[in-house]
């Protein structure tokens, strides 16, 4: 299987069941595999990362390639999520889109200088879903170069181990 045929795994977390079920429809569409929880909550729990003990993340081992959040949800706002995700050591690495239907200027810039990847206002748009794939194939890029470097640095601690 390609990257281009690679079909990744989405966490999409939003607290307005209509809006939820947009973002579903256009991932599904977009060939995106699925994961839909109504709350930040719900998606630390999914991630393992509930507890502020590192020990207990991601318990269920589970493979997230992107997460999609609302900014304003209740509770823990789509924000503090950005900020859990980026502070997990398992997790750092994941892009992290937000989406809200406020176009408040230092709020989406506040979440670009905390990490998130892209800042889609709502409704969401296929175009938008489009602009995700670019992002996703970069990471699994660099974490195949990242996987082949460490098998090269093995390869050569091994031989020096033979030659000693």
């Amino acid at each position: 299987m390609t990257m281009s045929e690679t079909q990744f795994h989405v966490l999409a977390v939003d607290d307005s069941i209509i809006d939820r079920k947009l973002i579903e429809k256009l991932l599904i569409k977009t060939s995106y595999q699925v994961t839909v929880v109504e709350s930040a909550v719900k998606a630390l729990e999914f991630l393992g990362l509930l507890d502020d003990d590192q020990n207990t993340e991601n318990n269920q081992k589970v493979e997230v390639n992107m997460i999609i959040t609302d900014y304003s949800m209740p509770a823990i706002t789509g924000y503090d999520l950005l900020r859990k995700i980026k502070e997990s050591r398992l997790f750092k690495d994941i892009p992290v889109v937000i989406m809200s239907s406020e176009n408040v200027p230092s709020r989406i810039n506040s979440c670009f200088e905390h990490g998130a990847e892209e800042f889609f206002l709502k409704p969401v748009q296929q175009s938008d879903v489009n602009k995700l794939r670019p992002h996703l194939i970069k990471r699994k890029r660099d974490q195949e170069e990242c996987l082949s470097t460490q098998r090269r640095t093995r390869t050569r601690f091994n031989d020096l181990e033979l030659v000693q």
